[in-house]
């Protein structure tokens, strides 16, 4: 029996279910708002990070134009756009349109690193990659290239981009794709182009307008061909069933899983063993009833009958009355006073039950948050005003949830409660995602669960 009582404890078991929560959230947090964060994108051609004596960039810091007298190799007119290439997502694409190719055409396109010199085409020194225009070669960290695609001269438009899911470059003309080469250069890199003879001048677009080449579709195109890969792998029959009505064991929504069993044409589900499929349902199947009825209270809330319940059914959840579970509670139970507009009731109440908490130290910012809905004439409106919102009965709904789960026969490790089956899994493909952009330089699309589900529901 001591053992059972470890997870409710007021000591580091009891934490522990904060702190798995805490870091649940958080890593949820910080995968959906990098991949909501706005990256910088080059809009205009830097004209301080140049080679200066071999081309004259234009007003707009748009276009370029070769004035040098090309005599060496090395008198080249190149120029970088204002800033890297964005990497938090699966492509990135600029193009040049030649508006005058001169007599040899000696123009290029391509990446670079901030440190290229400028003084020679993309894809001549190492670290960068290049495509040019005089011999269709593709050049890739050395001065001997390799036969590639066409030539490119006056009015062409040329492309160039990388794409992060396949950690390639591509390149394009006048709307085609030319082809793919191994992107091996770490780090940023810039847009680059170069011009190299009399006369010869381009000009960049950045996206102001319209592209000729449709990267939308070439995404697109990437999208599914990873989707086509995960159609492929094979999984146990009616897994997908069995994880969703996990979920909903899990969390006590026992009407929904009886209207799920009748959709499923499964009357009396058949409960699969470990050695069918990995399911085992006896410990998410615990105290349904019980937990339902936890569930409906706290979303009500009725926070009275959630003590009076968990006293009555599992005492010993609240045998410490400082664990976290009744630090919660006892929060919820001042919130839904603050819910209700009964001001004194809940200065009584943090009075009464909240000042037992004020010696707990992992406690303090919560508390203070808290605490905090009564300063406020407008609490929903506050900077703690979420607190009020049904998100936060949710989460102590599923706390208790959990802690119930965790008074289960043969429950050993805080993951056998703390998580359904379905967040176990969402939590592991967002962590193979960010091993796979660490591989990557930490350059790709950035893994996040709401745009997956909502894009799954477009399509739909």
């Amino acid at each position: 029996m001591e053992s059972k009582q470890d997870p409710v404890a007021a000591g580091k078991g009891s934490f522990d279910l904060f702190n798995l929560s805490s870091r649940w959230a958080s890593a949820w947090a910080e995968s959906s708002s990098a991949a909501k964060t706005d990256e910088e994108e080059p809009s205009y051609l830097n004209t301080f990070n140049s080679s200066g004596m071999f081309q004259m960039v234009s007003m707009d810091k748009m276009s370029v134009q070769y004035v040098g007298s090309p005599q060496h190799f090395y008198d080249v007119g190149a120029v970088q756009a204002n800033c890297p290439a964005p990497t938090r997502r699966i492509a990135y694409y600029f193009e040049m349109t030649v508006k005058n190719a001169g007599q040899k055409g000696q123009i290029a396109i391509g990446f670079t690193t901030k440190e290229f010199n400028l003084r020679r085409k993309p894809g001549w020194e190492a670290n960068s990659c290049g495509y040019h225009g005089d011999d269709g070669y593709l050049y890739h960290g050395q001065e001997k290239g390799e036969p590639f695609g066409p030539k490119y001269t006056s009015d062409d438009t040329v492309g160039a981009g990388i794409n992060y899911s396949t950690q390639e470059f591509f390149f394009t003309k006048n709307g085609e794709l030319v082809g793919t080469v191994c992107k091996d250069i770490k780090g940023l890199l810039y847009p680059t182009i170069a011009v190299h003879g009399t006369n010869e001048e381009v000009t960049v677009n950045f996206g102001k307008q319209p592209y000729r080449f449709d990267i939308e579709v070439f995404i697109l195109k990437e999208k599914l061909k990873q989707e086509e890969l995960i159609d492929k792998l094979t999984l146990s029959p009616n897994v997908s069933h069995w994880i969703v009505r996990s979920y909903l064991l899990h969390y006590g929504y026992q009407d929904t899983v009886n209207s799920f069993d009748v959709e499923s044409g499964i009357m009396s589900p058949h409960i699969p063993t470990p050695q069918e499929n990995g399911f085992h349902e006896q410990g998410d199947a615990y105290e349904l009833s019980n937990r339902k009825i936890l569930r409906q209270f706290i979303m009500n809330g009725d926070i009275d009958s959630v003590f009076r319940s968990l006293h009555e059914w599992h005492p010993q959840i609240m045998q410490i009355d400082t664990s976290v579970i009744c630090f919660l509670l006892h929060s919820q139970r001042f919130i839904e006073y603050i819910r209700a507009g009964q001001l004194m009731e809940a200065v009584k109440y943090a009075r009464a039950e909240l000042s037992k908490f004020f010696t707990i130290k992992p406690l303090d910012d919560l508390l203070e948050d808290v605490i905090a809905l009564l300063a406020y004439e407008d609490p929903s409106k506050s900077c703690v005003g979420h607190l009020l919102h049904s998100g936060q009965r949710e989460f102590v709904a599923d706390a208790v949830n959990a802690m119930v789960l965790a008074t289960s026969p043969g429950s050993k490790r805080t993951e056998d409660w703390a998580f359904s089956r379905l967040e176990k899994l969402l939590k592991q493909l967002t962590q193979c995602s960010l091993e796979r952009r660490a591989l990557y330089g930490e350059q790709g699309e950035v893994f996040d669960v709401h745009k997956v589900v909502h894009t799954r529901r477009s399509i739909v």
